[in-house]
């Protein structure tokens, strides 16, 4: 590792040139008894440990290695005035920190943050002494089940689907000395039937006269440019690219783009960015990316790692994973649970990996925690919108936080219903899955149905009757977990099985009483032909089910208890990916054998 972990821009869709990275050692303190607000350790002390930024106390990397619960963790650094940032704002970016984080500079309050998976910023300038300052941070992670909190365990030890928590920086912390009047924000709409894209550009300015120019890029040549003046804080700016090429993930074609902004001829700001030309829909109960159908052959990738746990090591392991699922021959990736760093999507962004962003769902209901999801999956989604790689947006996962969807509990319905179209209004351009797994509303882009059938033949007796022509299963593989809820039913949606296989490795090494309960439920394997055999039989079943545009298979790695990757924890292959992603291959012509014989069924029925 080098001298300053991670140290790449860590928001590659938004690049300013001059930047600090504050990742490294910071001071760091247990606060057990939560005493420190009421005895000022905001007040410039120094703390006796030590942590390494920004992975959290709890994973080996950090240099503490903890993984008890503690809720309350203080940080702090000195920081060195420098000269260039004279008349400059001066933000103080986290990526991520979990949970309620509260921010001193100097012994004075510069603001809050409430959420573990999304970035915050505050402008510190106004605080800053010209010589030696002091930042200082509190982070409270409460062990609560109504806390938003994805895959982290509430009892603080790995068990079932649950692993170590994570508490604190887990992401970038940087500074960016920015000008008083900028560019705040990006907003890019490909418009691809037409070959142009839309910028929405949002300005830290008064609304009066500015000039917004815009360039877009292929290496070194300009193929699109325009300059426009606009009365707001605000421009609304469309380029014409000529013979626009399309991302995909077998040509995930980028073009750059670069945004300034103008203040009576002076230049004040400049950003540079990226995009991807791709559209994505839905037609005919089908996927379609790039007016084409598109069958999702989809990876669950939880984003843990045995040394950083939920803060990736570096960003070549980032990297690494985008370029395994690719080489298992996969298409999408279903990021479970977790907003990824966004270093992360720029990979799936360069490489070609079409990607579903998950919100870290709670694990109990209240109006509270409802708002505090609301609010955080909000951010999310203005945080990730111009990556082309994403193309489904999923708010919740199996009921996590909502257990009453089974008997149809009112709020919590209308509380699913109220984050599909939160996320429209945000963003209109792709499909929003309400509840990943099972208990769908009225208004689920797709129908996705988490089914653990590990044969094939055990996923055509399930589907019989859909095979047959006749309606949907009423229940999910798991039984008392219904498809649709509260007379929701099947609106012509894409179905896609959205979580299968999860064949676990037996541990032999262990005696079976110690086995995690996961074994009870899951298929299981004890050598790598097993594995390879299983799975060619699941997507063989898969394949021939017409009437199905994707699935999504558990999952890319092993994580703590849960042995069921394609790859060991540390990242090493249980089986030869090439002939995984040649199973991948075969599958084609037996879906496309499936599709025919259910159009010649139909065809007869309707004669009959």
């Amino acid at each position: 590792m080098s001298r300053i972990p991670k140290p790449e821009y860590p928001r590659p869709q938004f690049v300013r040139d001059k930047w600090v990275n504050l990742n490294g050692e910071w001071e760091f303190a247990f606060d057990d008894s939560d005493r420190g607000n009421l005895e000022g350790w905001y007040d410039g002390r120094k703390f006796d440990a030590k942590i390494i930024v920004p992975f959290p106390y709890q994973s080996e990397i950090s240099g503490i290695n903890d993984k008890a619960i503690h809720e309350v963790v203080w940080y702090a650094r000195s920081l060195e005035w420098r000269d260039e940032w004279k008349d400059q704002d001066l933000l103080l970016h986290f990526g991520a920190v979990d949970y309620f984080t509260t921010v001193w500079v100097n012994g004075r309050e510069v603001g809050h943050n409430r959420g573990g998976h999304v970035p915050f910023s505050f402008d510190i300038a106004p605080y800053l002494n010209k010589s030696q300052n002091r930042i200082t941070v509190r982070v409270v992670d409460r062990n609560d089940p109504y806390q938003p909190r994805g895959k982290q365990s509430t009892s603080g030890l790995p068990h079932e689907i649950d692993y170590y928590c994570t508490t604190g920086i887990w992401q970038t912390a940087w500074l960016e000395p920015v000008p008083p009047i900028r560019i705040d924000s990006l907003k890019i709409t490909p418009i691809f039937d037409v070959g142009g894209v839309e910028l929405r550009i949002y300005l830290h300015a008064p609304s009066t006269g500015w000039t917004l120019e815009a360039d877009i890029c292929e290496g070194d040549c300009v193929v699109a440019t325009i300059n426009r003046k606009v009365p707001m804080a605000y421009g609304r700016l469309f380029l014409q690219i000529p013979e626009a090429k399309s991302w995909s993930p077998d040509s995930p074609h980028l073009y750059d783009l670069r945004v300034r902004l103008f203040d009576k001829g002076e230049l004040v700001d400049d950003i540079t960015s990226y995009f991807g030309m791709r559209s994505v829909d839905i037609r005919d109960g089908k996927f379609f990316l790039n007016n084409e159908p598109c069958y999702m052959k989809m990876v669950l990738d939880q984003g843990y790692w045995p040394e950083g746990l939920l803060a990736a090591p570096s960003d070549e392991a980032l990297k690494s994973d985008v370029e395994w699922a690719k080489k298992f021959g996969f298409n999408g990736a279903r990021k479970h649970q977790k907003i990824e760093d966004p270093r992360w999507l720029y990979w799936c962004d360069k490489l070609g990996l079409m990607a579903w962003g998950e919100m870290a769902n709670a694990r109990a209901w209240s109006a509270q925690t409802e708002e505090a999801l609301m609010a955080e999956w909000q951010r999310a989604v203005m945080r990730d919108l111009n990556h082309p790689s994403i193309v489904t947006w999923v708010p919740v996962n199996e009921s996590m936080g909502f257990p009453g969807l089974r008997e149809g509990h009112p709020g919590q319905y209308a509380f699913l219903e109220r984050i599909v179209m939160a996320t429209r209004q945000i963003d209109p351009e792709r499909p929003v899955i309400d509840n990943d797994g099972w208990e769908h509303t009225d208004v689920t882009d797709v129908c996705a149905i988490h089914d653990y059938t590990p044969t094939a033949e055990g996923l055509r007796k399930r589907y019989r009757d859909m095979l047959e022509g006749k309606g949907m299963p009423k229940l999910t593989w798991v039984p008392d977990k219904p498809v649709f809820t509260r007379g929701s039913r099947d609106r012509g949606q894409p179905i896609m099985l959205t979580e299968v296989g999860g064949f676990l490795t037996r541990p032999n090494w262990l005696p079976k009483e110690q086995w995690d309960v996961l074994y009870k439920h899951y298929g299981t394997v004890g050598t790598p032909e097993e594995l390879l055999d299983k799975y060619r039989d699941l997507m063989e079943g898969l394949a021939s089910l017409p009437f199905i545009s994707g699935f999504c298979y558990t999952q890319l790695t092993d994580v703590e208890q849960e042995m069921n990757g394609l790859l060991t924890y540390d990242r090493q292959p249980k089986v030869d990916p090439d002939k995984i992603a040649a199973i991948h291959r075969s599958m084609n012509d037996l879906n496309e054998t499936a599709v025919s014989e259910e159009a010649a069924t139909v065809a007869a029925a309707s004669k009959g």
